[in-house]
Formats: structure tokens, C-alpha cells, sequence
């Protein structure tokens, strides 16, 4: 029988009611079966499956609608509840520990507190384990991984490391394994932090750009990469030379597609199979550093060191420079327009140095035809993109990070831009309204962080962001966001790539007016979501509009995202004309579907399948955020934003046919056994039953709402 409009056709057979569905969660699946299928059978002779599925959407919230009034309210209510649930209770460390372990006694240096008398923790181990809660069980991923776990007593697997005198144990053979390897790239140092916070960190070339502004040149400064027309041609002097400026010829388009790194710069490959040696310098350190003026760049940081005042060879590219050589930007910013104050220089001079990249110069992105991992905000975290990678996801992005944040030195903000060993091909997103501090933020990340692209966030549709000039509102600001690509291109050594909708209002599409220009300022690539800001996430994405935006972005590789669930939504995008595809929601209902589009098939995966794919997100978890109390209260908050969406995805042997499509609600039904029926519940009781079977019992008083409402569908 067919499903009612805007819900998905699961078989009748599995079909059941709400009241139904909940009382067989409570009974824990042990609910007595004839009677539940007399039951069912007499329902199904009396009331069609797809009559009691439009009932139960109608009254969801218990209430029935008496009349069409009340019918238009509870539209507008639905309407106004999209978007995120700002009001939701946040739970602070402090409410899951009231009594916590100086870090200094947990790493092994008790006595050696800074703070002293004046530090609010405990030194006392006795104290602390005996309001310590009960541990969660008998093994430690980090014990197990590693053959440390640097949390100690305080790690809630402690029994599973945790000697005589609760001294802590070491696996020496395990610890062996990982010495001189680096997991985890792209941190932020203490000494970077408080570069920022003092606001002692220098900008030259941003403040180049920007100088250019002020003098009146509108988006085309000084410095910009993308006026250079013709690459093949010979540079005469330097890059910044007012001949060269003056010159005002817009851009060939294949010289702006993609971009080689600087010379010397280091693939990720490189870079990982060098983590191995022993004793070799940390990524985290050596990028986040901040530098001198005079110091080497951090890309010839992280390449092998040769002795001082060896010959510079093209076979040694990555090899730092001679101890004090200039950098670029120092001697790029000394030939600036007259009465500029020029920066002294030290050692000799090298081509390096005073020839500026140009645009065809720069490493290109090439990812035509590869799957993408959307940045999602909150959900799209590290340990849920070592599962897409898992699964075959090809590009990855870290979450949206907000420019003015990383500038001051947020240490959560900059969380967002850590890369893990296994994202070979890896971007940010930076969000911001403004050139100046989005100029200057690219400059900080182009010499502190490894990353393949840097991605501006033009799509973000949440009014804290929009009202603010960012995210979508750029797509109405044309000068400002010339000037922001521009002034970012002028400064990276990495490709530059834009995410846009199709427009501000919901039928007043703008995209194909704005794609060719982003092409001619400098961008690498274009993502287009098929829906508008007003749109949200709801009705269908726009494919034919994207395959329309496609054409016009040529040369200029353009990717399609929106509503992709299953392989022939993939395939229907790619013949479309896009050079490729960005999963978003898709990856957060069902993971596996980088696979599926790989491989050609819908996979039936079990529930037990699922169950060990959210294993492995807690143990992700467990590494990344820690094995103590907060960390393993952050690895359920992080658990509890993904099942939101996770329970949406519904198993493809319940489905009267393929495939299932994003915007369909899934009704109420009862599953091939406990667990899958279980997974499908959107009851935040449910998906916190799941957290405590990973995770053990959550604490006491323990609250928890979404951050981004699933339920979108229209």
C-alpha cells in the first residue's frame, strides 16, 4: 500500500504506532509476540497502514487539530522551531566532577603545581579517587592503543592500567610502536596563544593587501595573486613592482582553478611517512610556533634538516633555508610603496625570496570525481571523520571556524582546525565578514597549520552569523567578498575554494551571477548548495539550477551538494556536469554511504553493524577528547548530536522500495530485532540508553537537547 506523501514506504508488515513503538522500547523487546500480532493484524484489517501513518504525523505531539485554525498554528510553529534550539542546557565540566585532580599530579609532576596554594584542584590522590566516580569498564582504548594512557588515575578505564600506589602503567613494547609519530597535526601552541592574545603577531602581507585598499584600488591590491594573467611570461623584479600592478588585466581562467604550493612545501604523503623517524620535531610545535622575524617558513620546518650553508639543490626543495635567511614576506614587504618602513634582512639572498608565486605556481586541488566530506558544524568533528574515511570518503573539512576567534587565540576555536593522520586530502572553513581579519587569518593559517585548501564559508544560513554580514550575507555584500577572496588568495600558498547557496530569499536565485566572478577573483573551486538561506534545509535541493551554475563556472570545477542518501542520488548528480559531489546530511544518517556510491549497491547493514560503527566513533572519541570524566562526557555530547540524525536512516529491508530519500519522514516501526528498533527511535531517552550502553550510566541530573533539529522535513 502506498505511503502517505512526505513519509517513506516502509513495509506494512513493520508498520506499528507510536504507543505501540514506545511500549516495546520500555519492554525492552520482550513485549509478548502473539498478542502484539493479533493486535497488528486487526489494525491492519480495520485502518490502512498509510490513513494511521497520516494520523500519527497530524497528532505527533499528542493533541489532535479540531479545526483549520489550529491546523495554521501548529504550521507556523513548526515553522518558527527551525534551525537550531539556541535555548538548550548547556552541561559544563564542573556539573560531571565537583572535585577535580590537578593536571599536574595527573602528568606525573605532583609538588610542582605553578599556582600553588592558590590552585582550585586537588593534589591529594587519596581525596580524589574517593568521590571518584565507579569506572566504565575493564579496558582503555589508550592503554590498549598506545601503551599509555596519559590521563592516569583520572581516566574513568583506570583499572586496566593502574598498578600498586595507583602508579600508572606503561606497555613499553605498544609505546615503542608510536614513539616519533604524530597522530594528530594542526595544534595550537602556548606561545602562539599568547602571541594572539598580546596581538604581537605580524601580518605583512595582509596589511600589504589592505594598505592596497585603503589607497583606493577596490579589490584588486596589491599583492593579489589573481592579477597575474599570464603565467608563462617572464617576471621582471618582484611580484609587487607598481610596472606590474598597474598592468590591470584580468586573470585567464585555468591560471585561477587551482594553485601549486610554494616551493619546498611538503605533500601530506611526505609528511606522515616522515612522522615515523625517531626523535623527529612535532608537527603541533613546529607550526603553531610563532616566529621571529627572520625565521624559516613552516613549511621548511616540518622538511628533513641539511647542514648549514649547503648549496639549495630543486631536488631538496623542502629543506629549510641558511640559519637567519629572510623570509619572503619580510623582504616582499621591504619593496612596498614609498615611505613604507622597510623590515632589515639577514643572510643571502635567494630566488625564494624575492620572487613572489604566482598563481600557476601554487599546488592545484585536484579532486575532480572525489566524494566530500561537507564541514559540518558540531556533528562533522574529528572522530566522525575518521569514520567517513573509513568508509571511503575521499576530501575532508574540519568545522566552520570563525576568523575573529582563531585571530584572539580561542583555544576551542582552533580545535576545529586539528587533522588527523589518515585525512590525506584536508581543508578548513573560515567564517568572517570582513577582508581585514579574514586576510590576516589566512596569513596566521598559511604559516602555522598543514592543510591542502582553505574553504570560505558562504552558505552558512543561522541568523547569529548572517546578521553579522557572514555566511550567506556575503552573496549580497559583492565588494566586500571580492575583497575577502582576493585578499585570501594574495596571501596562501594553498588553493582557495568558496561554499554559496543559491541565493538569500527563497526564489530569487543569485549564484549564477556571482560563480563567474568568484572565478576571475581567484578561486579554486565553487561549492553550490541547491537551496537558498531561506530555505534551510527543507523542500529539494536545486540540481537543475547547479547544473546550470556548472556550465557558467567552467573552467572552474564546481561541486553539487544537497540531498544526496544513496548511490543513484549520486549518480543523477554527476551526470548533472558537476565535477563532483559534497555529502552532507547523507554522511550523518548513513556513513557507509561513501561506500555504497563506491561500490554500486545499497548495503543492508545490520544492526549490530551500526552498534560497532558507533563503537568505534567512542573509541575516536575516547582518543581525542580524552578518557577522563569530561572527555568521556564530551565523547557523549559528540554521540548524542550524531544519533539525531542516525535514527532517521532507516535499514533497506524495511523499505517497500529503493531508495530512501533525505526530506522523507520515517514512520513508526518496529525493527528486525531490539536494537534496530531501537536506533530508530527520535526519543532523546533512547539515544541516551545508547550513549550508556557505550559509555556507561550518564551523571546524575544529566540533561541533553540537540544543537541542530533533524527533523526538517516539509
Amino acid at each position: 500500500m502506498a505511503a502517505a506523501p512526505g513519509v517513506a514506504p516502509v513495509r506494512a508488515r513493520f508498520l506499528t504506532s507510536k504507543e505501540q513503538f514506545h511500549a516495546y522500547l520500555r519492554a525492552g523487546g520482550k513485549e509478548e509476540e502473539k498478542e502484539k500480532e493479533g493486535k497488528e493484524e486487526e489494525e491492519q484489517a480495520s485502518e490502512p497502514p498509510a490513513k494511521r501513518v497520516k494520523a500519527e504525523e497530524l497528532g505527533q505531539d499528542g493533541e489532535g487539530h479540531g479545526n483549520a485554525g489550529e491546523e495554521e498554528k501548529e504550521r507556523q510553529g513548526k515553522k518558527r522551531a527551525r534551525g537550531q534550539n539556541k535555548s538548550r542546557p548547556c552541561m559544563k565540566p564542573s556539573s560531571y566532577e565537583q572535585s577535580r585532580l590537578c593536571p599536574s599530579v595527573t602528568q606525573g609532576r605532583a609538588g610542582q603545581c605553578r599556582l600553588g596554594p592558590r590552585c582550585r584542584f586537588l593534589h591529594d590522590v587519596s581525596e580524589y579517587l574517593a568521590a571518584k566516580p565507579a569506572d566504565l569498564g575493564q579496558r582503555c582504548v589508550l592503554f590498549d592503543t598506545f601503551g599509555l594512557c596519559p590521563y592516569g588515575v583520572t581516566c574513568r578505564f583506570g583499572r586496566a592500567h593502574l598498578g600498586d600506589g595507583h602508579q600508572n602503567l606503561l606497555n613499553a613494547a605498544v609505546a615503542r610502536q608510536w614513539e616519533g609519530k604524530v597522530l594528530v597535526r594542526n595544534g595550537l601552541s602556548k606561545e602562539l596563544q599568547q602571541q594572539l592574545r598580546k596581538r604581537s603577531c605580524s601580518f605583512h602581507k595582509a596589511e600589504e593587501f589592505l594598505r592596497g585598499l585603503r589607497a583606493g584600488k577596490g579589490g584588486k591590491a596589491t599583492g593579489g595573486s589573481a592579477e597575474v594573467s599570464d603565467c608563462t611570461a617572464p617576471q621582471q623584479g618582484l611580484r609587487d613592482s607598481p610596472e606590474l600592478q598597474e598592468q590591470g588585466e584580468e586573470p585567464r581562467p585555468e591560471a585561477l582553478q587551482g594553485s601549486q604550493r610554494a616551493e619546498g612545501a611538503r605533500t601530506p604523503e611526505t609528511l606522515q611517512s616522515s612522522q615515523g623517524a625517531e626523535g623527529a620535531p612535532k608537527p603541533e610545535t613546529l607550526q603553531s610556533s610563532p616566529r621571529a622575524e627572520g625565521a624559516p617558513k613552516s613549511e621548511t620546518l616540518q622538511s628533513s634538516p641539511r647542514a648549514e650553508g649547503a648549496p639549495k639543490s630543486e631536488t631538496l626543495q623542502g629543506s629549510p633555508r641558511a640559519e637567519g635567511a629572510p623570509r619572503p614576506e619580510a623582504l616582499q614587504s621591504s619593496q612596498r610603496a614609498e615611505g613604507a618602513p622597510s623590515i632589515p634582512t639577514l643572510g643571502p639572498l635567494t630566488d625564494e625570496d624575492i620572487t613572489k608565486l604566482r598563481p600557476c605556481e601554487k599546488k592545484k586541488l585536484d579532486i575532480r570525481g572525489k566524494l566530500y566530506l561537507a564541514p559540518l558544524t558540531t556533528c562533522g568533528n574529528l572522530p566522525f571523520r575518521r569514520i567517513c574515511k573509513r568508509f571511503g570518503a575521499d576530501v575532508t573539512c574540519g568545522e566552520m571556524a570563525v576568523c575573529t576567534n582563531l585571530l584572539q587565540g580561542q583555544s576551542s576555536e582552533w580545535a576545529l582546525l586539528k587533522r588527523h593522520h589518515t585525512e590525506d586530502i584536508f581543508g578548513v572553513q573560515l567564517e568572517g565578514a570582513f577582508p581585514d581579519t579574514m586576510t590576516k587569518c589566512a596569513e596566521l593559517l598559511n604559516r602555522t597549520i598543514d592543510v591542502d585548501f582553505v574553504d570560505i564559508n558562504v552558505g552558512c544560513p543561522i541568523d547569529l552569523v548572517y546578521k553579522k554580514g557572514g555566511g550567506c550575507a556575503l552573496m549580497t555584500r559583492s565588494n566586500k567578498f571580492e575583497q575577502i577572496v582576493r585578499g585570501m588568495n594574495s596571501v596562501l600558498d594553498v588553493p582557495l575554494t568558496v561554499k554559496i547557496r543559491t541565493g538569500v530569499q527563497e526564489k530569487v536565485n543569485v549564484a549564477h551571477k556571482i560563480i563567474p566572478r568568484i572565478r576571475e577573483w581567484g578561486a579554486a573551486m565553487v561549492t553550490l548548495h541547491g537551496r537558498s538561506r531561506e530555505q534551510r534545509y527543507t523542500r529539494s535541493a536545486d540540481w537543475p539550477y547547479i547544473a546550470e551554475c556548472a556550465r557558467l563556472a567552467s573552467p572552474m570545477p564546481l561541486f553539487g551538494n544537497g540531498d544526496i542518501l544513496s548511490y543513484e542520488d549520486a549518480n543523477r548528480a554527476m551526470q548533472m556536469g558537476v565535477s563532483g559531489i559534497m555529502i552532507a546530511r547523507g554522511a550523518l544518517i548513513k556513513p557507509w554511504l561513501f561506500t555504497e556510491i563506491k561500490e554500486q549497491r545499497h548495503w543492508d547493514i545490520s544492526s549490530s553493524e551500526r552498534f560497532d560503527i558507533l563503537k568505534d566513533f567512542t573509541n575516536y572519541g575516547l582518543e581525542h577528547w580524552g578518557s577522563d570524566t569530561q572527555g568521556v562526557e564530551k565523547t557523549r555530547k559528540f554521540l548524542l548530536e550524531w544519533l539525531s540524525f542516525l535514527c532517521r536512516y532507516i535499514p533497506v529491508g524495511l523499505l517497500e522500495h529503493l531508495p530512501q530519500k533525505i526530506n522523507e519522514r520515517p514512520p513508526y516501526y518496529l525493527g528486525r530485532d531490539y536494537l534496530e528498533t531501537l536506533m530508530a527511535s527520535q526519543n532523546v531517552d533512547d539515544w541516551i540508553r545508547i550513549s550508556e550502553l557505550l559509555l556507561g550510566p550518564v551523571p546524575p541530573s544529566f540533561t541533553f537537547l540537540p544543537k541542530h533539529k533533524a527533523n526538517s522535513y516539509r
